[in-house]
């Protein structure tokens, strides 16, 4: 195919541009990222620099020495983890059920999940409700309110629904029960989907901020988003306050790389995830699963 010069100059612009577009989108990582590693005399000495002379780790290690922040992660890291597989299993355990016809009820199960899809109800029925639950500055009250999700198990529901009823009848002639063929057939061929599923739920237990600024009271039981929101404010928060300034200024830490230093450690985590769950999202489970 002959490409025109009018082609030609149409794609090297659009290029130019994509690249611009994409530096711009870029630079604000890669500045926190250097800041980060910035020696703290030197970004004392010139705050702007992009590319620093001394790379240093001190504002790492000054965060990963105080309690405060390694409750953090630790609450964070929680929610990620038990916050998924309890989502997770609900959910398939869920839409499984609503994807069998001989379900009773179900249409009108359907219904109730798709309308909360449809309606939000606010913030003051969910508060008000797990007070009730005596679940105020729990843990659980930012993992029990968000266990699944309407939309996740409607498109769960039609994945199961695209499933061979032929496999389900095959494990039934092999004597499974309900439960095996969920946990025996259903799941093993589900992997893309719960790999997808799970990512998302993990993004959104990591990033838990504003249910914990309701629920949660104590500083010890807060995520790491909301630490790090306190610390964008004021610095001293990863420490617990004035002892924690004076020993920064002490060891001459600057409040910017150690905010810089904050938001890479909650970045990179869950960045770390997608390499590992990158290959299920295009794999196709069914394939050679059922012969014609």
């Amino acid at each position: 195919m002959v490409e025109h010069k009018g082609d030609r100059t149409f794609n090297a612009v659009n290029m130019l541009l994509l690249t611009v577009i994409g530096l711009v989108t870029l630079f604000p990582m890669y500045y926190v990222l250097v800041v980060s590693f910035t020696d703290p005399s030197e970004f004392i000495r010139n705050k702007a620099t992009l590319f620093p002379q001394k790379w240093s780790l001190d504002s790492y290690k000054y965060l990963l020495s105080t309690d405060a922040f390694i409750r953090a992660i630790g609450n964070s890291a929680f929610l990620a983890t038990v916050g998924t597989a309890l989502s997770l299993l609900v959910t398939s355990c869920l839409s499984y059920a609503l994807s069998r016809r001989r379900l009773q009820g179900r249409r009108f199960i359907l219904l109730l999940i798709l309308l909360t899809t449809l309606f939000n109800p606010g913030i003051i029925p969910p508060y008000l409700l797990i007070r009730d639950l005596h679940l105020i500055n729990s843990i659980w009250s930012l993992i029990l309110p968000v266990l699944t999700s309407g939309w996740y198990v409607l498109l769960m529901k039609g994945f199961f629904d695209s499933i061979p009823p032929s496999l389900e009848e095959a494990a039934r002639i092999d004597g499974s029960n309900d439960i095996g063929v969920w946990w025996r057939i259903i799941l093993p061929l589900s992997l893309p989907s719960l790999a997808a599923f799970g990512l998302f739920y993990a993004v959104a237990y990591w990033n838990t901020f504003f249910t914990a600024l309701l629920y949660i009271n104590d500083f010890d039981k807060q995520p790491l988003q909301v630490l790090l929101q306190n610390m964008l404010i004021d610095s001293s928060t990863a420490s617990g306050g004035t002892a924690a300034a004076e020993m920064t200024a002490e060891q001459q830490i600057p409040s910017e790389t150690l905010k810089m230093a904050a938001v890479v450690i909650a970045t990179v985590p869950i960045l770390m995830v997608y390499p590992f769950l990158q290959k299920h999202f295009a794999k196709g489970a069914m394939v050679g699963s059922v012969k014609e």
